[in-house]
């Protein structure tokens, strides 16, 4: 049964007209409220996945769970329909089970708070955030164990259940959920992060409310709903076709040796909806990479991704979800059953935004984007220090790196970019100060972003020194699979790993590993994927080339990819130039639309020759093939 929301006062809302100044002032002071649960989250968290790169996304919602701000989409619907207590004043929710609620949270490093917000007693909105915690126990440091078969290897699993129980803190529950964890002092800082940053939001919405009236605040935000509504009903009647298009692209392994694996969607137009259907994913892997993709989460990626690329000044919150279906069989990549693991489900998160790219660019070329938001990279070192005064003491860094952003109709692919736009970069400095570690080099990666007549991001090539004995766990993509460029653009450069060992040896090591040891005075280069280009690369202008030359970005023969002949000082020789160019345009003809590298049965025919890796094996699903 669904959850039972207890108010002592039974008086509806009433729905009144709202005049546009009074909407615009309620809307930005919303926007600020949710500013504000950052700001609270980043002076208060001590993990520097949150403190210091913001790996927590915020949301204020209207009574009935509708998100009006916020970042990642309202995760509170699965939360209504998973939770079957009751919801009274002076309760403070804590979940991280992404099972308990239909996918809300994907994995359950990500810790949610969620406060129902009271008003002389009646529901007036939640307020919610959550957090990726950086240990949450489980069978691996960091919780996110690349072979693991079922969630029960990932860390505690906590079910919707109340922190705080009518003003009253469960001081019991706190205790038991931070024994699970390796690193209880920063689990308990950044969850009471998490809580300070939901009591800030609320304190502004109960503020707005007496400000404005109980049903001036509500009527507001169900007007901004219907605006997006309104906005939304436009977007996809100029951007989405009646005539079904299709698009797949795929996540290069699963860290056990297999792969690559297929996600598949399909997209049209019915009677005024947007149909999106995933029939064609593969099923459900065996290891972590499954990623349980909640239908109202994508309905919101969709929405982010239209607003973006059509008309940024859209505020976006859930007041379109009823334009949008989505279909996404059970038992796949994507709806795995209970109890795949789920941890490493970060592949496929990133991969969608690529497939919506490649979904909506078909009916409107001149808005199609490349391939490169693709993944969120991950780094874990941990061990015992050695360094004075810290001698013994235990430690561990997770850290997300950047890659290539994809060439856009507008310009290049920002270098060295997080997938989330939020997401900001560890310091170097503060990664010395507190781990026994140096940066030996941190830019970013020449020529790996796909050439076009706008340039794909360039990944980084980041290079860790150790300084302690102990163990690293790579997470990421694209290292098999390029990423893909589109109008004529070329794909983007792929991933890979460096492992330079202080006796002088060198191995690659894989994008998808876990306890690998690491001595004192090891060094990994850490190299990420570059985005596709965008557009024709013979129409790049050369003096903008050359200039990208000197700037470190593009070598001498990586500007040849745009058919310009130029020296280390970015020197063009200009009748070299001009027959080069005549002579590519003749060899490579018309441009296509899409340029995915040279195709899947090549990639594994000279994976081993030019990765030095061995090629994934195709997945194999026993149970399907037993039922067959």
């Amino acid at each position: 049964m669904p959850a039972t929301i207890v108010e002592t006062n039974a008086v509806p809302f009433v729905r009144v007209a709202i005049d546009p100044v009074t909407l615009d002032i309620i809307e930005n002071a919303l926007r600020n409220a949710r500013i504000e649960m950052d700001a609270t989250l980043v002076r208060t968290a001590m993990s520097p996945g949150i403190r210091e790169q913001g790996d927590a996304f915020p949301l204020i919602s209207d009574p009935a769970g509708k998100m009006i701000v916020g970042q990642f989409g309202s995760f509170i619907d699965g939360f209504l329909r998973g939770y079957n207590g009751t919801i009274e004043d002076g309760d403070m929710f804590l979940l991280s089970d992404p099972y308990s609620c239909e996918g809300a949270i994907s994995h359950s490093n990500d810790w949610l708070v969620l406060l129902p917000v009271f008003k002389d007693g009646r529901l007036l909105a939640y307020t919610a955030m959550f957090g990726h915690q950086s240990d949450i126990g489980g069978k691996v440091v960091g919780s996110m164990p690349i072979k693991a078969h079922s969630i029960f290897e990932e860390g505690v699993r906590i079910p919707p259940v109340k922190l705080w129980r009518k003003g009253e803190f469960n001081e019991d529950l706190m205790k038991l959920v931070m024994h699970q964890t390796r690193k209880p002092d920063w689990c308990q800082a950044d969850l009471n992060a998490l809580i300070a940053a939901c009591r800030v939001a609320a304190r502004r919405v109960v503020e707005m409310a007496g400000r404005f009236g109980d049903d001036v605040y509500v009527s507001a935000t169900q007007e901004l709903l219907a605006r997006n509504h309104r906005a939304m009903k436009a977007l996809i009647g100029q951007a989405v076709a009646e005539e079904p298009v299709s698009f797949e692209d795929y996540i290069c392994d699963d860290g056990m040796g297999f792969g690559p694996y297929k996600i598949r969607c399909t997209m049209w137009r019915e009677d005024g909806k947007v149909i999106l259907d995933f029939a064609g994913t593969d099923p459900q892997s065996a290891a972590s990479i499954n990623f349980y993709l909640n239908e109202n989460m994508f309905k919101m990626f969709f929405g982010i991704y239209m607003i973006m690329v059509f008309d940024p000044q859209i505020l976006f919150n859930d007041g379109f979800y009823d334009l949008i279906e989505v279909r996404i069989p059970e038992g796949s990549l994507l709806k795995p059953k209970f109890p795949a693991a789920l941890s490493g489900r970060t592949h496929a998160l990133g991969r969608i935004f690529d497939i919506l790219g490649g979904l909506l660019g078909q009916k409107t070329p001149e808005f199609l984007n490349a391939a490169g938001f693709s993944s969120s990279p991950h780094l874990f070192y941990s061990g015992n220090d050695n360094r004075p005064g810290k001698q013994g003491e235990w430690f561990q860094l997770f850290q997300i790196g950047f890659g290539g952003i994809p060439g856009r109709p507008l310009g290049d692919g920002p270098d060295g970019h997080s997938l989330w736009p939020g997401f900001t970069n560890v310091p170097n400095e503060f990664l010395e100060r507190y781990f026994p570690l140096r940066i030996e080099r941190y830019e970013t990666e020449p020529d790996s972003g796909g050439a076009g007549l706008h340039r794909g991001g360039n990944g980084i090539h980041m290079t860790y020194r150790f300084l302690a004995d102990g163990h690293i766990a790579i997470h990421d993509d694209r290292w098999f699979v390029p990423p893909w460029g589109v109008n004529g653009g070329q794909p983007g450069k792929r991933a890979r790993k460096v492992l330079e060992r202080a006796d002088g040896s060198t191995e690659i090591v894989g994008n998808k590993v876990e306890d690998v040891e690491i001595r004192a005075g090891d060094q990994l280069h850490y190299i990420t994927w570059g985005g596709g280009g965008w557009g024709d690369p013979l129409a790049r202008d050369p003096a903008l080339v050359a200039k990208e030359i000197l700037q470190g970005l593009v070598t001498p023969p990586g500007a040849r990819a745009y058919g310009v002949v130029a020296d280390a000082k970015g020197a063009i020789d200009a009748g070299e130039t001009s027959s080069l160019r005549a002579a590519m345009q003749r060899e490579r003809g018309e441009t296509a639309l899409f340029d995915f590298g040279p195709g899947m049965a090549s990639l594994r025919e000279t994976c081993e020759a030019e990765t030095g890796l061995p090629a994934p094996l195709q997945p194999l699903w026993p149970h399907l093939e037993a039922a067959e």
